[in-house]
Formats: C-alpha cells, sequence, structure tokens
C-alpha cells in the first residue's frame, strides 16, 4: 500500500491519476488532493477517495469546507494556500507524489517533495525548466526517486538503460517525438486568425489549456527538450525532435551503434501514470492497447523554424546564462495566459517569448528565492513585450 498526494488533482493529469488509483485500490491510498479553485471537482473527489488533507487558495477554502459538508465529507481536513501545498508533499506519511501543478506554482512543492526523499512523479515540467540543475541537486540530496510522468520523458526512461552511470557510454542521442499539433500543416501566414478553442483541440491528447496552446506552438516540445537535458544530463546536442503525427511511438533512444529503442503505446496519459505510480512493477492502466493490424503508416518529418520557431528557443535558452531557461518559461506562461483571454494573437506569442528571452541576461540563481525573483523579472519583462505586441 503506497500512501499518495496528487497536486492538482481537478486537472487533467491529476484526473488521470484517480482513474488508475481507483483501479487499484488494494495498492494506493490517497492522502491529499489539491487544486486551485476548482471547488466542486474538488469536493467530488474528496467525497471518493476520502483524503487526509484537501488543500486549495486561501480565498476558496470556505467554499471547499461548506461543499465537503453539503456531501456529508467528514474526515477531510481543508488546508488554504502555497505552504500548505509543500506540507502535503512533504509529510511524513507520504510516499509518492503525484506533481501536476502546471506552471511555476509548482516548483515550491515539488522542491519539498524531492527533500524528502519522496517518489517524485513529474508532469510539472516547469519544476526543471525553471529549476534546472538546482533542482536535480534537490533531488540528489533529498534521497528522492524523480520518475518522469511525460509520455515522452517516460518513454526514454523506458528506453534507456537502467543505470545511469552507463548512459554517457551507450547512448548517442535521444530523439523526442511531436505531433505536431493542431496546426502541423497549415500556413503559418494564417496563423493571426487563430482562436483559443482551435488551439486547444488537439488531435491525438486531452489535455489541459495551457499545455494545449503549448503543443499547438511546439513550446511543449521547447520545454521538454530542456526538462530533457537536466532528467538525463545528456548535452542539447544530443536531444533531437521529430514530428510524428500519430502519437504511437512516444520517444526513441539511438544507441552508439546506432540501434534505436522506442516505446510504442496508445495516446493515452494513463500509461506513463501507471508507470511511474507502480515502478519498477507494471499495473493495468485503463489503457486500450495497440492493434497493429489496423495501425496502418507511421510517418515522420523534422520539424522547420519557419512553421515552429517556439522549439528552437530551447536550444538557445540552454546555450544562454544559467537561468535563461527559467526567462523562456515565465515569458511563455505570460503570452500563453494573454493568448487564453484574447488579448494577444496566437502568431504573436513567439514574439513576445523570444523578446524577453532577448532582453534578459539572468545572474545565476542559487536558490528558490532567487529562483523565484527571477520568474518575477521576466514575467514583468514579458508584460512589456505584450504591450509591444498587443493589437
Amino acid at each position: 500500500m503506497q500512501t499518495l498526494t496528487v497536486l492538482g488533482s481537478t486537472g487533467s493529469i491529476g484526473t488521470q491519476t484517480l482513474d488508475v488509483v481507483a483501479r487499484h485500490p488494494q495498492r494506493y491510498r490517497v492522502f491529499a488532493l489539491t487544486a486551485q479553485e476548482r471547488v466542486e471537482e474538488l469536493a467530488q473527489q474528496c467525497q471518493r477517495f476520502q483524503p487526509r488533507y484537501a488543500v486549495i487558495a486561501q480565498a476558496h477554502a470556505d467554499a471547499l469546507r461548506q461543499a465537503l459538508q453539503a456531501r456529508g465529507v467528514g474526515g477531510t481536513e481543508v488546508l488554504g494556500g502555497p505552504q500548505a501545498l509543500c506540507e502535503v508533499a512533504a509529510a511524513p506519511e507520504v510516499d509518492a507524489v503525484m506533481a501536476a501543478i502546471v506552471g511555476a506554482a509548482g516548483l515550491a512543492p515539488c522542491v519539498a517533495a524531492a527533500r524528502s526523499g519522496k517518489k517524485l512523479l513529474l508532469a510539472n515540467k516547469e519544476a526543471l525548466v525553471l529549476g534546472g540543475e538546482w533542482f536535480m541537486q534537490a533531488v540528489r540530496a533529498g534521497g528522492a526517486t524523480l520518475l518522469p510522468i511525460d509520455s515522452e520523458h517516460s518513454a526514454l526512461f523506458q528506453c534507456l538503460p537502467e543505470s545511469p552511470l552507463v548512459w554517457a557510454q551507450r547512448v548517442e542521442k535521444i530523439i523526442l517525438t511531436a505531433s505536431g499539433g493542431p496546426f502541423r500543416q497549415r500556413d503559418p501566414a494564417s496563423l493571426a486568425s487563430v482562436t483559443p478553442e482551435q488551439a486547444c483541440a488537439h488531435p491525438n491528447w486531452v489535455m489541459g489549456q495551457k499545455i494545449s496552446v503549448d503543443s499547438a506552438t511546439m513550446m511543449n516540445k521547447a520545454l521538454e527538450v530542456i526538462e530533457a537535458h537536466y532528467l538525463f544530463g545528456l548535452a542539447p546536442e544530443q536531444i533531437e525532435v521529430v514530428i510524428h503525427p500519430q502519437s504511437v511511438i512516444h520517444s526513441m533512444v539511438q544507441m552508439r551503434d546506432r540501434s534505436v529503442l522506442a516505446q510504442l503505446g496508445t495516446p493515452d496519459m494513463r500509461v506513463p501514470i501507471a508507470y511511474g505510480l507502480s515502478w519498477p512493477e507494471r499495473i493495468e492502466s485503463g489503457a486500450e492497447a495497440l492493434d497493429f493490424a489496423r495501425m496502418g503508416a507511421l510517418s515522420f518529418e523534422a520539424p522547420t523554424r519557419e512553421r515552429f520557431p517556439a522549439l528552437f528557443l530551447a536550444w538557445e535558452a540552454l546555450a544562454g546564462p544559467v537561468g535563461s531557461t527559467a526567462v523562456l518559461n515565465a515569458a511563455n506562461e505570460v503570452a500563453v495566459q494573454a493568448f487564453l483571454q484574447r488579448r494577444l494573437r496566437f502568431d504573436r506569442i513567439h514574439a513576445v517569448n523570444a523578446g524577453t528571452l532577448q532582453a534578459l541576461s539572468p545572474s545565476k540563481p542559487n536558490g528558490l528565492e532567487d529562483l523565484l525573483a527571477l520568474d518575477a523579472q521576466a514575467r514583468a519583462l514579458a508584460q512589456a513585450q505584450l504591450q509591444r505586441w498587443k493589437d
């Protein structure tokens, strides 16, 4: 029996995590569930899974207490605010933490879990993009087990040799696959008219709004390149991206003898979630099996800078001063939010990101406070870029 905290339980990854957990009641017990503002969804989850704690933004804490009382949920204590996220992530009773909070807000509880030596299931790629090597040092110092939940990084983890000590000796490069999103074949000149609804309509995956927009711009893949660099300790030039529209091959590892190992599966996030929850074992995920007889052809193509300029910012940020990846992440969060609020054209998200990255040359951050200060500084500069590029 593992005791589990789910950070961001009402989001796409959080709800799919609980779907897998519900299939294995003999293996998992929920200790805490957290959300930002979705009171009713969180109350429903508490009614079903009976966690010891439920954490929500302080402004919604009373509403959640009332919702739980109305449902007759008496054994769940409501906590409010960001510090409570860190507390339920680091609690001694907790064995594993699913880190599914979107954006920089997830960094502090991820660090708390890492320093406490938890099995940390990392779906929050921004924690690595923002925290970088400092975050990996926290993982090592705490003796935590870090398991990637992004489908691509989970695939790589499954294909890499078991011991990281031999990665450098055997691995030539890793190849991240990308679906290309909903605009893979659309004329780049026509992207000015893209609406949030169109950008969030991913052809293969069911995801939240922010990550869906990132997939449409391929910024999601840029962040994954950065994440892979820190996760696997490979040089930026050892990381390649290829567009694979069918989303059957989730990523590949090319060895020094030029053999290629690939992980295949249906485009269902419950597969990497189940793998992370049960590692080193494997359990039923609820996903459909691949039917090779009906699959059809698998195709691949190289991403171009003209169509997906956001992708190439990954290598630019990794080549910049330490902290540049944090700047890119902050700028993108600001730009995507503005697009979703219809304050910025889709084709100008990249301009805000590139402009902010060029405008700020950060000093090396030495801890969480430095990282959060750099994040705030980058967001302020991104807001200035918004003013430049707004209609």
